[in-house]
């Protein structure tokens, strides 16, 4: 069905972390593997420390992978155990030193209007860049979630990508129901 990489602990974009689960389901868009994680994520002794992030794969079979990335030393041969068992192969390796966080710490608690503060102080999302600006926003500014927040990881840090939106508030880059391209054709 997929398969499943584990790494030994090493430097990540997750941090320091004991093992990288990656998974290659032969997704081909970010809304099957958003699905993909929070089932794991139900199914899976996952702990809430963790981390489930998606990776564009480019080449000759683009597609999309996820990772997981269990907060203790214990759970990965479990975790491992589990994906073989619902059909998923494991190999050594991990996808890239990016990624697109959808499971993380705070991650359940960013839904409607937050400060830029409050979201720093409750998940692991480590900065808010505001598009057009080089400077970070001022820590009481208005993110409006729409309970869709994908930071990426830049650089070993999980960074959110904001845009500015009506009443001098903020809104995630990426919104949670884009239109397709060439829609109204």
């Amino acid at each position: 069905m997929g398969t499943a990489v584990v790494t030994p602990p090493v430097r990540t974009p997750y941090g320091f972390t004991p093992y990288v689960l990656t998974v290659d389901a032969g997704l081909r868009d970010l809304r099957a593997a958003d699905h993909l994680l929070r089932t794991f994520a139900a199914e899976l002794p996952l702990t809430v420390g963790g981390f489930g992030c998606t990776h564009l794969v480019r080449g000759e079979r683009p597609r999309v992978v996820v990772s997981l990335a269990p907060e203790s030393g214990e759970e990965p041969d479990d975790v491992r155990a589990r994906l073989v068992a619902m059909g998923y192969e494991a190999t050594e390796g991990a996808p890239d030193a990016v990624g697109r966080a959808v499971l993380y710490r705070g991650v359940d608690v960013l839904r409607g209007t937050l400060s830029v503060e409050e979201v720093l102080s409750v998940s692991a999302i480590d900065r808010v860049a505001v598009l057009g600006t080089t400077g970070q926003p001022d820590p009481a500014t208005r993110l409006v979630t729409h309970s869709h927040v994908r930071p990426l990881w830049q650089s070993g840090e999980l960074v959110l990508t904001a845009m500015p939106a009506a009443g001098g508030a903020l809104v995630p880059f990426e919104v949670p129901d884009p239109t397709p391209c060439c829609a109204d054709h």
